[in-house]
């Protein structure tokens, strides 16, 4: 099961170097990472096997204050086509990708990836159900400080800090 980034839908194909695709894994790039987390934990709730958990890029705004976070709002809430055209150029998107890809982000959405707090004791639940967690970052990546999103995960993960790549990867 895969869950798409914000602003996408069907970008799965622009991972196929990294997924490993059957029955018991769960994907998510981005926004969708913090979804695939989401499900992952439900679904140990209801005794659905989850071996892998694949994070690409996760949304991790942990790091930022409730002023920057704020004003990411504010700014789409202005102009979301522009909002959304910026961010899908920092993800790492060429114009034809963008194109593909691209199904208008909501306010919602954006408030929700913002603001969601990535807990470690959730995190740990998870590896303690049997589940191994991957996370993959780009040590060139605009949306997120990818250093600090290492920092976070390198305790709960095998981290792939993969180097001159992008928020897409």
């Amino acid at each position: 099961m895969y869950f798409s980034g914000f602003c996408l839908s069907e970008e799965k194909e622009l991972f196929q170097e990294y997924l490993i695709e059957n029955d018991y894994t769960i994907s998510g790039f981005s926004y969708g990472a913090i979804k695939a987390f989401e499900f992952a934990l439900a679904s140990s709730a209801m005794d659905i096997r989850v071996d892998l958990l694949q994070l690409f890029s996760p949304s991790f705004f942990n790091d930022k204050d409730e002023k920057y976070k704020r004003m990411q709002l504010i700014y789409f809430n202005k102009n979301s086509e522009t909002y959304c055209d910026n961010f899908l150029k920092n993800s790492g998107l060429d114009k034809e990708q963008s194109r593909k890809y691209f199904t208008k982000g909501s306010y919602e959405e954006l408030n929700e990836l913002l603001n969601y707090s990535w807990d470690q004791s959730k995190l740990q639940m998870l590896i303690n159900n049997g589940t191994k967690i991957e996370v993959y970052l780009g040590e060139n990546d605009k949306i997120i400080d990818s250093q600090k999103a290492l920092e976070f995960f390198v305790n709960f993960s095998e981290v792939y800090y993969i180097k001159n790549k992008d928020h897409i990867l």
